[in-house]
């Protein structure tokens, strides 16, 4: 019996394995389009994804503009979107793309389980994708556009593997456009729209821009549809493409996501990144592909008057009680996914710990660091921040391996909260002690807290130059005019300093 019971189970599993296989969506472009070893893939779009640097919007986003290109192309220009939604959960990630392959009359929502890439399987939010389809013949469940074969489409993979690294326990629903025609284009926006009142889901519209024409004539094309993008109104950004003013393979996507995010209360469009193949180191610049990131939100809250809206350092200083409850959440959150088990839920939580703060989380052990990350704008609660930091400062430092059990006891936790950062344009206005650094040119930036500069001993001087090599700039690129530099305060502690 017990043989025969075995072997039911091994058949179950067997037929369990062909029938998930028959569900998933397999890569077809990975080690073309993007490193097919999942090592690589990952550390690729780490690589992206840091140096798209510190977030441009404050506010939460509803939509994204991203290329889908070739990484080595366009990788960089997409990771600064995806950076955007970094700290922010969805319920799902909607992922619509054009069909490169062949053209079909209806947007294709794909109609099975998962979609694969070397990182592994995401779900698919079915029941989600049955009600954008429901009883429509422009919005199908199907394959179409999404299984080609070995040259298949590639505007929906080549976004995922980002996805899993920025929104690991999201479930995406991804489409496929394999028309222009605005019917489709309408009827997918306002079921989309209808569905995301709350701004549960994210839109990711998948598109490049101008085709081979030359380096120069290309931004021109380029700076017009970016433009057309800012006005915010599908109707007209649709109209520039009919009348060919401008190009982009992904318009539908782009039309159907202004289109729905509109509706779902978004009002402001940022235009993050702009480039073409012809920026690549090597690259041909006779005939190039453009690239746009992009990102929709509400109003910026940099669209409202600062004075209003500047915290006041004395009003919002944590007291003792304060720092402890943050401290003791960070403590034992480190412990916790240490030991593999559920970040702690704070009883109560003090309402100057519920607005939104930038912090860092810092480990020590035995004086050396072993891992610090942080936010430094204010995008989450402090007390979820700061949480949230202890669990990548213990597990995710790519300059360090993931803390393990053994070293616990000898792990110090310090906690840094920090004002908002302001740009300054003379360097008396820093402080050594009080002002932390951020030095940025371009897509290289530095950032050290405060309590560096003290620890190491520096005057004014040397800390802009440390932080010019943290940016993996010369030591005197802050005396250069493109190089941007902002201050912050930080309130530090740590167990030391509660005790002492």
């Amino acid at each position: 019996m017990n043989k025969k019971i075995r072997q039911i189970f091994a058949l179950l599993i067997i037929l369990q394995s062909i029938y998930i296989l028959a569900q998933t969506r397999e890569p077809v472009v990975d080690g073309k389009f993007y490193p097919g070893n999942a090592r690589e893939l990952r550390e690729t779009c780490q690589k992206y994804l840091k140096m798209a640097g510190e977030k441009k919007s404050n506010s939460r986003p509803l939509g994204i503009i991203v290329p889908h290109a070739g990484y080595v192309y366009s990788g960089r220009i997409a990771a600064v979107s995806f950076n955007e939604i970094e700290g922010y959960n969805y319920d799902a990630i909607i992922v619509i793309a054009p069909s490169h392959t062949h053209s079909f009359s209806f947007a294709s929502i794909y109609e099975g389980q998962y979609y694969k890439t070397p990182l592994g399987r995401i779900r698919v939010k079915q029941e989600l994708a049955k009600k954008i389809a429901n009883n429509s013949n422009n919005i199908r469940l199907s394959k179409e556009g999404h299984e080609t074969g070995a040259h298949g489409e590639h505007a929906i993979e080549v976004e995922l593997p980002f996805i899993q690294l920025i929104a690991p326990e999201a479930s995406i629903v991804p489409i496929v456009m394999g028309t222009l025609d605005y019917n489709v284009i309408r009827e997918l926006g306002n079921r989309l729209a209808k569905l995301n009142q709350g701004g549960q889901y994210l839109i990711v519209a998948s598109s490049d821009l101008s085709h081979y024409h030359s380096y120069s004539e290309a931004e021109k094309i380029d700076e017009r549809l970016a433009k057309a993008l800012k006005k915010f109104d599908a109707n007209y950004f649709y109209k520039g493409i009919a009348n060919k003013n401008y190009e982009a393979c992904g318009a539908a996507p782009i039309t159907t996501m202004l289109l729905a995010t509109k509706q779902s209360g978004a009002n402001d469009i940022q235009i993050l990144e702009q480039a073409n193949s012809g920026d690549v180191r090597g690259a041909s610049k006779s005939r190039v592909v453009g690239y746009l990131s992009a990102v929709v939100t509400g109003k910026s809250k940099n669209d409202h008057n600062k004075e209003d809206n500047k915290m006041s350092e004395e009003q919002n200083l944590l007291n003792n009680s304060e720092k402890k409850i943050l401290l003791e959440l960070a403590e034992n959150t480190v412990k916790a996914v240490v030991k593999d088990k559920s970040k702690p839920e704070p009883d109560s939580i003090p309402e100057i710990l519920k607005q939104e703060r930038g912090a860092f989380v810092t480990l020590e052990k035995n004086g050396n660091l072993r891992g610090c990350i942080g936010y430094v704008m204010p995008i989450k609660p402090l007390w979820e921040a700061v949480r949230e930091m202890a669990v990548s400062a213990a597990m995710k430092d790519p300059r360090f391996s993931p803390v393990k059990e053994k070293e616990l006891d000898d792990i110090t936790v310090e906690i840094s909260v920090l004002t908002v950062p302001e740009k300054i344009e003379d360097i008396e206005e820093i402080e050594v002690g009080k002002h932390g650094l951020i030095i940025q040119r371009g897509f290289q930036k530095g950032l050290l807290l405060p309590q560096v500069a003290t620890d190491h001993g520096w005057d004014r001087k040397t800390f802009l130059q440390q932080t010019c090599r943290k940016a993996g700039l010369p030591n005197n690129a802050w005396q250069d005019e493109s190089c941007e530099i902002k201050i912050f305060s930080a309130q530090v502690f740590s167990r030391e300093d509660l005790e002492g």
